[in-house]
């Protein structure tokens, strides 16, 4: 349960994360995105990123073999990067049309199965 409990606040921790790193750069399509200046987008993308670290923080913990969870803090950060490239490749095809998913985005992202399954390999 508590591998489902980290999964979960990963992929929610990631994708205010993602909001927070790349949303803003659709403020200026938005009407009262439109004036905003570098100041008010710094702070209204670290609102934003509040709320991954306030997911973020108690994903680890739960999910940390030194906390009783399930995996060890390798795996952990290999789980995080690869829920990571997920959510951003969803939301880069989602709210940036102009985005396409290439073969070779493809194939990275089989080596990064590959590279979790060698990290989760006893």
């Amino acid at each position: 349960m508590k591998a489902f409990y980290t999964i979960i606040l990963l992929v929610l921790s990631n994708t205010f994360m993602t909001f927070a790193w790349y949303g803003h750069l659709k403020f200026k399509e938005m009407s009262w995105g439109k004036n905003l200046g570098l100041v008010a987008i710094i702070l209204i993308s670290w609102g934003i990123a509040l709320f991954e670290y306030i997911l973020q923080v108690p994903a680890n913990r739960i999910g940390f073999k030194g906390n009783g969870g399930p995996f060890s803090l390798m795996e952990l950060k290999v789980m995080q990067e690869v829920i990571t490239l997920v959510v951003f490749v969803v939301f880069s095809l989602l709210f940036f049309k102009t985005e396409t998913f290439r073969w070779n985005h493809f194939i990275g992202f089989i080596f990064l199965i590959l590279a979790v399954y060698f990290v989760f390999k006893k």
